[in-house]
């Protein structure tokens, strides 16, 4: 049986040959279509004959039938590809070959002689218009040619019946039969009408959409590349007051001035947290997050994620505890960095909404395999918690629990919803179990590779303070005036003789007049940018192989990159860590080499 695509094909070369070719394109569709049913009739057919002309004519009539609908049912499947102005025409000119091997039938009834003949002989020709209309409906111009042996048949009967008292009843018979045919092929085409407007206006509500759905993939694109250049604009001056208070943390204060410098700080480190999870949000819808895959020692994860909270339980009287159940591994394969981003917002959850009681920090791990472990990280606090209706909206961005909660405890309510959705794509998932005035339950549930079972040496800490009080010769490179000043402050207190240039060609041309031991080069600058500056003072000159520390607010990878790739050995984001800078200058002296592998060794450890 052909296939509906090599059909839609086939109607697809009429259009061009016109209207006949066309109607038999559609004839043709529906006659393959129903091919199986006909040898059905056929049989039915031959028994009504068994009763009137005998089992040896039924016989007969049934094995020419039969024979003559398999011939045309192999020419039609022969052909069904080859529709044309020429070839079009064959279809109906077989098709009505084969009926009138039907239409022989209701001829043999009605003058068998039988009692019953004329009756079965009326009811078969009916039947044979009823079959050919609706088979054909949507071609009814197919239907009249096709059915043409029926009425060759009526009017040899009404023949035989011309000057008897049976000819009018007879020709009585034809216009009640005709309406039932013109009915049948209306509502068809009626139905056909309906539908094909309905498919119009179907298409043009995709077309609607699919306009509506660029538009608002460009308003999104225009969105991730606003945080994208906001992102820098903010983590610059922030880079100015949070380094300016960590050089402020370092002079004789005043009771009074401490405290204002402790707001100062905390402002500016609640400003990064926000800015970090509105972009997270953006990233991950953009499908732009990035999970890095190395090895974690549980131990330090364990103390990176609970440090922070153990001192804010205590300073609000609460009580925290840690509870560890199963086989631990000592080290496995992951993201330190993202999985310690849910934990802590869950830890940071429990803490900031418990006023009294406990807040209990459980690790059960679970073997799978020798190679592979899972983790339910449970966190479990006595606050106020949460009502069964708030349960299903808890997740939803820029959504918390309690409407008051913004006001008083402040927040995104991003958190959540960036917690769970970074564990969907490790492959995990967050669950919540609460009961109002008892407190609740966050659990993720994760799972990951082991690489050690059993514990392992750890590293030994590198040093964060300048070496021997050697003096360095450092070109800072910075268009914040704000940002040189507190490097030059921050190396100058050190003993380090500085230079700053305010964009990357001065600072080329300084490069090539003055030997430096060291040069920090923002990224983003006006007149020339720091990674075409480094390219340049690699070419040529006296500091070709000065170690290059590139300065950037943008934390992604690919930034990372493209950085070494301008000739830079390290990459310091925004706001500067001076404790990874110092350690950085430790290696100077060692030449670029060293400083890359310090720089590597700075990135795994923060990672870790």
């Amino acid at each position: 049986m052909v296939g509906s695509e090599d059909i839609g094909k086939s109607l697809e070369s009429t259009k061009s040959a016109g209207v006949s070719a066309s109607e038999a394109a559609q004839a043709l569709t529906a006659i393959l279509q129903t091919q199986y049913l006909r040898y059905i009739i056929i049989g039915s057919w031959a028994i009504g004959l068994l009763g009137t002309v005998g089992w040896v004519e039924a016989v007969v009539w049934f094995l020419g039938t039969v024979g003559a609908g398999a011939i045309r049912g192999k020419f039609e499947k022969s052909m069904a590809g080859r529709v044309d102005a020429g070839w079009g025409l064959l279809f109906p000119a077989v098709a009505t070959v084969t009926t009138a091997a039907w239409a022989s039938a209701p001829l043999m009834a009605w003058f068998s002689g039988h009692p019953f003949g004329h009756p079965l002989a009326v009811a078969l020709l009916i039947s044979g218009y009823v079959l050919v209309f609706a088979q054909l409906r949507s071609s009814p111009k197919q239907a009249v040619v096709i059915s043409s042996p029926y009425t060759a048949v009526a009017v040899a009967i009404a023949v035989s019946l011309w000057g008897g008292p049976m000819f009018w009843s007879f020709l009585s018979i034809m216009p009640f039969t005709a309406a039932g045919m013109f009915v049948l092929v209306t509502m068809t085409m009626l139905r056909e009408e309906r539908i094909k407007a309905f498919q119009e206006h179907q298409a043009h509500l995709i077309e609607e959409l699919e306009a509506a759905r660029d538009k608002a993939d460009a308003a999104n694109q225009a969105k991730s590349n606003f945080l994208g250049v906001i992102s820098h604009e903010l983590r610059t001056p922030m880079n100015g007051v949070l380094g300016a208070a960590q050089l402020l943390g370092a002079t004789r204060l005043e009771a009074t001035q401490r405290e204002y410098l402790s707001i100062i700080r905390n402002s500016g480190d609640n400003l990064l947290s926000l800015l970090n999870d509105i972009l997270d949000m953006t990233k991950i819808e953009a499908g732009k997050m990035t999970f890095e895959v190395i090895d974690i020692q549980l131990d330090d994860l364990h103390r990176r994620v609970t440090g922070p909270f153990v001192a804010q339980a205590e300073a609000k009287g609460l009580e925290f505890r840690s509870t560890f159940i199963g086989e631990t591994p000592a080290v496995v394969r992951g993201d330190p960095l993202r999985v310690c981003q849910v934990i802590q917002n869950l830890l940071s959850n429990a803490v900031k909404f418990t006023e009294k009681g406990l807040i209990d920090y459980r690790v059960e791990s679970t073997r799978i395999s020798d190679k592979r472990v899972s983790f339910a990280f449970s966190v479990t606090d006595s606050g106020a918690g949460i009502a069964e209706a708030d349960l299903e909206r808890l997740f939803q961005p820029f959504t918390q629990a309690d409407a008051s909660s913004t006001r008083r405890f402040g927040g995104t309510g991003l958190g959540l919803t960036i917690a769970r959705r970074m564990a969907n794509i490790m492959g995990g998932d967050i669950t919540v179990t609460s009961t109002v005035g008892q407190g609740s339950t966050f659990t993720l549930i994760v799972e990951a590779d082991v690489v050690e079972w059993s514990t392992v040496t750890e590293a030994e800490a590198i040093d964060a303070e300048v070496g021997d009080g050697e003096c360095l010769n450092v070109l800072v490179v910075e268009d914040h005036p704000v940002n040189r000043m507190i490097l030059e402050a921050w190396l100058g207190s050190a003993g380090h003789c500085t230079a700053t240039a305010e964009n990357g060609q001065i600072a080329v041309d300084m490069a090539n007049q003055q030997r430096f031991d060291l040069i920090i080069m923002d990224v983003n600058m006006p007149v020339m940018d720091g990674l075409s500056a480094t390219r340049l003072i690699r070419t040529k000159g006296q500091n070709s192989e000065t170690p290059i520390a590139v300065l950037s607010a943008s934390a992604r990878n690919e930034d990372h990159a493209a950085g070494l790739d301008a000739g830079a050995d390290a990459y310091l984001n925004k706001p500067i860590d001076f404790a990874a800078l110092a350690q950085l200058m430790q290696t100077v002296r060692g030449g670029r080499a060293s400083v890359r592998v310090a720089a590597e060794l700075g990135e795994t450890a923060a990672a870790a």
